[in-house]
């Protein structure tokens, strides 16, 4: 026969893995039930299959497990010496098969694969063989000392560099998750075995057991309810379901299913499990996160790009070279007196080979690639020091791109702390949470003890560890708000439940909304004192006195009535949970005469009603408004109800004058163009689903938004992957949120979010100032090269193979460590976030990279033309010798000051020097280069074809580098000519990205409607006067000409009618016609407003 649940869409599982029959139950199983089956009855719940195989009590008796004992402890069962192996063997153990660790060496590989490398691993290949056969059979065979190998030698040096640094900070980023993820498994959970409670391990669970559960636990397998009392489970981090569960028996007609990563709110109880590790919802879906993989980010396909372009200009350079070298030195051959031997031309050609390859070597940027990784290395160390766990080294740089965040509620902006923030009891109104003393003070000494001996006793909340081990209390978070309250108060809640035991307990009901408790009254065997909390109106409804402000019981009269509903609809409309307290007295005929499961709710005092709020957590005001000056878009996405939404998003600053805010179910019934509407001007969702998160980062990169995402449940990983950042929560996040995730906030606080921000922009920043300085070397490095090369008479360049290395490699790295690790400025955030599509070399980046590689150019050959004349030199070897030098040494002052110039890449910042006493980095590594080009110069010799200088000299070069400066200067001070060119300036819209519709223009258009609907109100009074008016001159023209039959429902829509009006009457028509037409210049003027 057919099962009713074998058919149908709706019964596919939610998660891969989780449906059908299995696989048949090998033969000689001790067990009556196979895995397979237990899987398929919670992936979806199906109440139906367990019924099929005997309920609860049936299932324990096929997982042979008797409830009120548990598990033995050294239980043999099949096969095996070793306790629960034959029961693993079938089921399986509560541990994840170890994920496939990347090693270091594949992360070494992955490094490499990089087309800027690739690209420098053949030049070097190239060019150390050359430099070997030109050591060993070439011009320079008879040298003594062999310097043909350095240069590829020396960027082999540098690839090696940029792979080991790269692998190096990926590898130790995974060891450092891992270790977070082994601290955060564990734990510990109470089972029962042999009859006990006992506490083990979460890898030590077995299908079988009997767990036990309490308030605040977190599920760790799957599993179906057994017995408890008032059990309530939030299993939203598992399936989304944002309100809570009740967990029963299916004779109760409740939810039996207890689904792992759910945590318990309330109530006790047990559940035996039925699955565990892989095969338990939380493991299926931490299985499945492990086959996600990432994408490029901006950054690195803008780098590829250039990478491209920079490979075609050098190779171009080099084989123009090539072939103008070679047509020269063919012509000097022809004319000369005689044609030179073979070996001396082949040896020549070589020559000029290793000119082409040094070209080629000059022109890739090698320094890039080390810069970027250097930055993100930087930035991520110091992110860890704000929060930040950056698990993808790639996110940083992407999340200063960022255009929009949207954040969580709970615990992100929040403090995940309930708190009674607002109170009115005896009259006295609490108006902070900061006041609470004065206010309790206050209070009349008998109010005072009602009221905390109310909150201690009509409680099932408690003071215990949590899952980090620190004291916290514990339960429904209304209620830890109410004993965090007492506590305040000085209320020790443990003395005062042990002086009263309760006579009778109603707890706390959804449909009932109230809760009640009944304690003797001491020193009275006779006197009973009913405890009654709940929602505010249901209390209130229920009470016929009030506690006055003189302590004393008083009647509760209509106008005392309306005040106090005046005050919870105040609350109310602040976004605030309201509780009232109430109490009574009764006697012990009265309490026998209660029934069992309705609370005595009748002729109750009010004692007074609390305020509660999950309020914003410290800074978050101003982080917001970071965001928003920075030009990044705050959505809110929480599962509470709008008014509260609205209440929170508001007092953040996120949802502004013109903001809308909206529900999930809204959002998912409107079409994706009415969506894409409403993204402009959308600030707040309530009541969202995680398919609602998917959504809303799928029509935000349909807008070509840059989104980041925050997410702390299972149920948000599909969210966070598809999000350019995802950030999980590193203290209430579950590991799968964490696994999706590219940055973990260490401590869940929105403020981590924009210090990602400021970093993920100082990267971007950095790579800019390194860019703009490395193509401006060598640009000025191959037209020097290449003009020197071709205009001297020998065809020898200014900067030999060697010195070029020294310029191209050692300046390049150290400049990347001086330029990458800056850290952000206090401006970082006074501007808009880039365009995903933006150039990554504005206008002003251009301007400067040429400006300088030309004024270098120019001044370096002047230098060689005229330096002897000019230092006053010797026209002799010794003379050229010291030029050359000073030649090479004033190259590399210019690219040192240039360092400095490159420190600013934005328009309008003039200061180069601005925080310099702050970037110690930058200021060591120019003492480095500078202390390094004094021992190359002095001691280099033969292997870097220099000689030492002499003091004036070495002056002259200094003065000579400092130039650049200045010139920068003025370079910076031209004006915007970017249109002129084609090129997109800094402040373009193609390199900024600015919101569709702004929050200013939102407070505009939102104050415009204030205007209308005010205009509107006051023309519509001012009509009304007038009419009456007009009413009343047509009276008394009838009541003059002796007519008694005026009707002023009878006038017609030209209310003059043909009857003129008196003076007054004139007035206001007149005063009509005014605003009428003051009122139409208003509309024309909002017409061609700019919105």
């Amino acid at each position: 026969m057919v099962s009713a649940r074998s058919g149908g869409a709706e019964r596919e599982p939610l998660l891969p893995g989780g449906g059908g029959s299995g696989p048949a139950r090998s033969d000689g199983s001790p067990f009556s039930v196979k895995a397979e089956q237990l899987t398929a009855m919670l992936d979806p719940k199906d109440p139906e299959l367990l019924r099929e195989l005997g309920g609860a009590a049936q299932l324990c008796a096929a997982l042979q497990v008797d409830p009120a004992v548990g598990l033995q402890q050294r239980e043999q069962i099949g096969a095996g010496s070793e306790p629960f192996q034959g029961r693993r063997a079938v089921f399986g153990r509560n541990v994840l098969p170890e994920a496939q660790t990347v090693t270091f060496w594949q992360l070494l590989c992955a490094a490499y694969d990089d087309r800027t490398l690739i690209m420098l691993t053949i030049a070097a290949a190239v060019s150390l063989a050359v430099g070997v056969y030109d050591d060993t059979l070439g011009s320079h065979r008879d040298d003594e000392v062999k310097v043909g190998w350095v240069e590829g030698a020396a960027i082999f040096l540098a690839v090696l560099v940029v792979c080991f640094t790269n692998a190096i900070n990926d590898y130790q980023k995974e060891k450092q998750f891992q270790k977070l993820n082994a601290k955060k498994e564990d734990r510990t959970v109470k089972v029962r075995r042999d009859g006990c409670e006992v506490e083990i391990g979460v890898q030590e669970i077995n299908v079988g057991d009997i767990l036990l559960i309490e308030p605040g636990d977190i599920i760790p397998v799957d599993g179906v309810f057994l017995d408890g009392h008032n059990m309530t489970c939030d299993e939203s981090s598992a399936t989304g379901e944002s309100d809570a569960i009740k967990k029963g028996t299916l004779d109760q007609g409740r939810d039996p299913f207890i689904l792992s990563g759910a945590k318990i709110l309330e109530g006790v109880g047990s559940m035996v499990v039925v699955a565990v590790g892989p095969r338990s919802f939380y493991g299926k879906i931490m299985m499945a996160m492990r086959h996600g993989e990432g994408s490029e980010t901006p950054l690195q396909l803008k780098l590829d790009v250039l990478a491209e372009q920079i490979a075609k200009y050098g190779m171009s350079a080099a084989i123009l070279l090539l072939v103008t070298l070679t047509v020269k030195y063919l012509v000097n051959c022809a004319l000369a007196p005689e044609f030179p031997p073979m070996s001396i031309m082949f040896s020549h050609f070589v020559s000029i080979v290793i000119e082409a390859i040094t070209v080629v070597v000059v022109a890739v940027p090698e320094g890039l690639p080390m810069a970027v990784t250097i930055s993100l290395a930087y930035a991520t160390t110091k992110m860890m020091r704000d929060g930040n766990l950056v698990r993808q080294l790639a996110a940083c740089e992407t999340m200063g791109g960022a255009t929009v965040v949207c954040t969580d509620k709970t615990g992100t902006l929040t403090q995940n702390r309930m708190t009674v923030v607002r109170g009115y009891v005896a009259g006295r109104e609490l108006a902070s949470r900061s006041g609470v003393r004065d206010f309790f003070e206050a209070l009349p000494q008998a109010t005072r003890a009602v009221l905390l001996e109310g909150v201690a006793i009509n409680s099932t909340a408690f003071e215990g560890p949590d899952d980090k081990g620190n004291i916290d209390f514990i339960g429904s978070k209304s209620e830890c708000a109410l004993l965090g309250f007492g506590k305040t108060c000085g209320l020790d809640y443990r003395c005062v439940r042990a002086d009263h035991t309760p006579a009778r307990v109603y707890p706390f009901s959804s449909e009932k909304k109230t809760m009640t408790t009944i304690i003797p009254v001491p020193g009275s065997a006779d006197r009973f004192r009913v405890h009654a909390k709940g929602a505010s109106e249901i209390v209130l409804r229920a009470c016929t006195r009030y506690v006055d402000q003189d302590g004393a019981e008083a009647e509760l009269d209509d106008k005392v009535r309306a005040e106090l509903h005046q005050r919870i609809s105040a609350f109310a409309n602040k976004a605030l949970r309201t509780f009232a307290l109430a109490y009574k007295e009764i006697s012990r005929d009265e309490l026998a005469a209660c029934s069992a499961d309705d609370a005595p709710l009748s002729a109750l005092v009010w004692v007074g009603v609390m305020g509660i709020q999950d309020p914003l957590r410290p800074g978050v005001h101003q982080a917001v408004a970071d965001c928003h000056r920075a030009g990044v878009i705050v959505r809110m996405i929480t599962g509470d109800n709008i008014e509260t939404a609205r209440a929170i998003a508001r007092d953040a600053g996120i949802l502004t004058k013109g903001g809308q805010a909206i529900t999930g179910p809204e959002w998912r019934r409107l079409s994706p163009e009415r969506q894409h509407a409403l993204l402009p001007r959308l600030q707040v969702m309530a009541r969202s689903s995680p398919m609602d998160k998917q959504i809303m980062v799928e029509r935000l990169q349909e807008r070509h938004e840059v989104v980041a995402m925050t997410g702390d449940g299972t149920n948000d990983s599909p969210a966070l992957k598809l999000a350019d950042v995802g950030f999980s929560m590193g203290i209430a996040g579950t590991e799968v949120a964490k696994e999706a995730s590219d940055i973990i906030l260490m401590d869940d606080d929105f403020k981590s979010i924009v210090k990602s921000l400021r970093w993920g922009r100082a990267v971007n920043d950095s790579v800019r100032k390194f860019l703009q300085f490395q193509l401006t070397v060598n640009i000025t490095a191959v037209l020097l090269t290449f003009a020197s090369a071709v205009f001297s008479a020998d065809g020898q360049s200014a900067l030999t193979a060697v010195q070029l290395l020294w310029v191209n490699m050692i300046m390049d790295t150290l400049a990347a460590l001086a330029l990458a690790t800056e850290g952000p400025t206090d401006s970082i955030l006074e501007r808009p976030p880039q365009q995903r599509n933006s150039a990554l070399i504005t206008f002003e980046m251009w301007r400067m990279i040429i400006g300088q590689a030309s004024f270098q150019v120019v001044i370096n050959m002047l230098l060689l033309s005229h330096g002897l004349e000019i230092f006053h030199l010797p026209a002799s070897a010794k003379g050229v010798a010291v030029l050359r030098t000073m030649v090479f040494n004033a190259f590399v002052f210019l690219q040192v000051f240039n360092q400095i110039n490159c420190r600013r890449i934005q328009p309008n910042e003039f200061n180069v020097f601005a925080n310099i006493h702050r970037d110690t980095g930058f200021l060591w590594v120019q003492a480095v280069i500078v202390f390094a080009q004094w021992l190359i110069v002095s001691y280099g010799g033969v292997a870097f074809s220099t000689v030492p200088l002499t003091g004036p000299q070495w002056a002259g070069t200094l003065f000579i580098g400092m130039l650049s400066l200045p010139v920068g200067l003025f370079f910076r001070m031209l004006p915007d000519l970017s249109t002129c060119f084609g090129l997109e300036s800094a402040n373009s819209a193609a390199q900024q990205h600015r919101p569709e519709v702004s929050t200013a223009r939102m407070h505009m258009e939102s104050s415009v409607r204030d205007v209308q609907h005010a205009v509107r109100f006051f023309s519509a009074i001012r009509n009304s006067q007038l009419a009456r008016m007009h009413d009343e001159a047509m009276a008394a023209n009838a009541a003059a000409a002796g007519s008694s039959s005026f009707d002023p429902a009878g006038r017609s829509n030209n209310f003059l009618g043909d009857v003129s009006p008196p003076d007054e009457s004139t007035a206001a028509s007149t005063a009509a016609v005014s605003t009428t037409s003051s009122w139409a210049r208003v509309r024309r003027a909002m017409d061609k407003a700019p919105m």
